[in-house]
């Protein structure tokens, strides 16, 4: 009882935040299936291949709103091992600039070392650079549709009891790309935008807590929290050739997040998912920021 009642407050916080909240910096791993709290449907036993497709809204920085899809497979091979492939799209629309690109490729292997605990490593391939440009003018990170950059990803994630806990780390091999500095920029509207001209961009650090309550047979309800630290000051070059540190690019984004699963069938389900920042860095030039973000996502094993 203590435990329901600690997370239904969780829960609580959470719904009324979305009035006022800021922002949420998430580099993606907190989206990958070795991340994410586990569900009941995932592949095992006999279906060894499970397909997921979902869609997801939400409000950025700057009067942007996103639109963002997913495709993914998952395949298991035997008891311990399993692969995830995972292909992202996103749309952004705002101050009269709208943008739609493919984004990035996550591959990545998990290794189940006990029914306790699970390691994950893969890496985030992306579909562009972060150059994009609208008229011949360079964006900023804000309309970018990807990082632009090789990331690297590890992790493990393991439970007590009904308690799930994942760790992981994504970590940038290369940088992007982008060109975009708010002082050159023609575009009055992009002119409050943070300079990204050769961007710099510093790795993630996140940790997810998260407990399923059984509401039947088949409905699930999964309140989780998502503390995210940025491990440093991300860098940009100005219009003078100096490299310079964005400062309070560094530090901590805590979000909360809920998940609720639907099991239409042994093979198939629905999850909504809702999450927002309760704690926000005060710089987020990679323009990941969302001051919600709601998401449905179809998974079918097979």
């Amino acid at each position: 009882m203590v435990k329901f009642r600690f997370f239904a407050t969780i829960f609580t916080l959470f719904i009324a935040q979305i009035a006022n909240s800021q922002g949420c910096s998430d580099a993606g791993v907190c989206t990958l299936n070795g991340f994410k709290p586990q569900e009941s449907g995932d592949a095992t036993g006999p279906m060894q291949n499970q397909v997921k497709a979902g869609v997801s809204f939400g409000g950025a920085d700057n009067s942007i709103s996103i639109l963002s899809n997913h495709l993914e497979y998952n395949r298991q091979f035997g008891d311990k091992l399993s692969a995830d492939l995972r292909l992202t799209s996103l749309s952004q629309s705002g101050n009269g600039i709208s943008r739609f690109n493919l984004s990035d490729i996550y591959l990545t292997a998990n290794y189940a070392a006990s029914e306790m605990a699970r390691f994950t490593a893969g890496l985030k391939i992306p579909l562009n650079s972060a150059n994009t440009e609208h008229d011949g003018i360079p964006l900023p990170m804000d309309y970018q549709s990807s990082l632009g950059t090789f990331d690297l990803v590890l992790g493990f994630g393991f439970a007590i009891r009904k308690l799930q806990l994942a760790v992981a780390l994504q970590q940038p091999l290369t940088q992007n790309e982008n060109v975009f500095l708010a002082a050159n920029s023609p575009a009055e509207a992009l002119r409050e935008f943070p300079s990204t001209n050769q961007f710099q961009r510093s790795g993630d650090v996140l940790l997810r807590l998260s407990y399923p309550l059984s509401l039947g047979e088949k409905l699930t309800l999964t309140p989780s929290v998502l503390p995210i630290f940025h491990l440093a000051n991300d860098k940009y070059t100005d219009e003078t050739n100096v490299e310079r540190e964005i400062e309070g690019s560094q530090g901590l984004t805590l979000n909360a997040n809920a998940f609720l699963d639907y099991n239409l069938s042994e093979s198939s389900a629905l999850q909504l998912g809702v999450g927002l920042p309760l704690v926000v860095r005060d710089a987020r030039p990679d323009g990941l920021t969302r001051s919600f973000l709601a998401s449905l996502e179809y998974r079918v094993r097979f």
